[in-house]
């Protein structure tokens, strides 16, 4: 598909804010040029995760441990064929969870109804699961599904704990097709590969807070980070 150059699509929009200045309706124009250009890069990544070759199959017998008590791995997927999985950073050394995970969880749970129909969506964290239905009571949420990893097995087998035993975010994407469980995509940008000033971070950006800030002019910055109480 041919498609119209960027800049001329920004050119046809005609939206225009009270007083603005001849300055700032084409520094916004070119901009407008760079987001549409931005937005058919995360279609084209988007398309191209879409099409991976089937990824490894999960072999594992892992056991996880709701709020309605034991399942299995197969179990977190229900009646569907794609299973989100999310790992907190919650582990049983931790009095109280990840304040980063926790406000990128309390803006899923907002969303949790409506991603599930589409996919299966599971939140696993190492601690035993009366203390995360305790935060969840807590934050006053009230879709996501909650799951302990009591053996951790899940958790050491897909990076979720790092050397030194602490925990390590993962969001991950797992196929069930004619019987069989495969990873279909997990995040993989970390320390190792992240740019110069910046946090290690996936794109597109899970977190809508980040999307919200990036938005303004003080941005995200360098020196502030979510926390669980202000």
């Amino acid at each position: 598909m041919t498609l119209v150059p960027a800049a001329e699509l920004a050119a046809r929009e005609t939206a225009r804010w009270p007083n603005e200045s001849a300055d700032y309706r084409d520094a916004r124009t070119a901009l407008l040029a760079a987001e549409i250009d931005l937005r058919r890069q995360i279609e084209a990544v988007a398309e191209q995760r879409r099409a991976l070759p089937p990824g490894p199959e999960v072999r594992g017998d892992y056991q996880f441990v709701g709020e309605h008590g034991p399942v299995t791995l197969a179990g977190l997927f229900g009646d569907k064929d794609t299973l989100i999985l999310y790992t907190w950073m919650f582990g049983p050394q931790r009095e109280r969870p990840c304040p980063m995970c926790s406000a990128l969880l309390a803006a899923w749970d907002g969303e949790a109804l409506d991603i599930q129909q589409r996919v299966a969506l599971a939140i696993t964290a190492r601690s035993p699961i009366e203390k995360m239905l305790a935060f969840k009571a807590e934050r006053g949420w009230q879709h996501l599904p909650l799951y302990s990893d009591p053996s951790q097995d899940f958790s050491r087998d897909y990076h979720a704990i790092a050397p030194d035993g602490g925990d390590i975010p993962q969001f991950m994407a797992l196929t069930r097709r004619d019987g069989t469980i495969r990873l279909f995509w997990a995040g993989e940008m970390g320390e190792a590969s992240k740019d110069p000033g910046q946090d290690p971070r996936g794109a597109p950006d899970l977190m809508p807070l980040w999307t919200i800030l990036d938005s303004t002019p003080e941005g995200r910055g360098t020196d502030w980070y979510p926390k669980l109480n202000y």
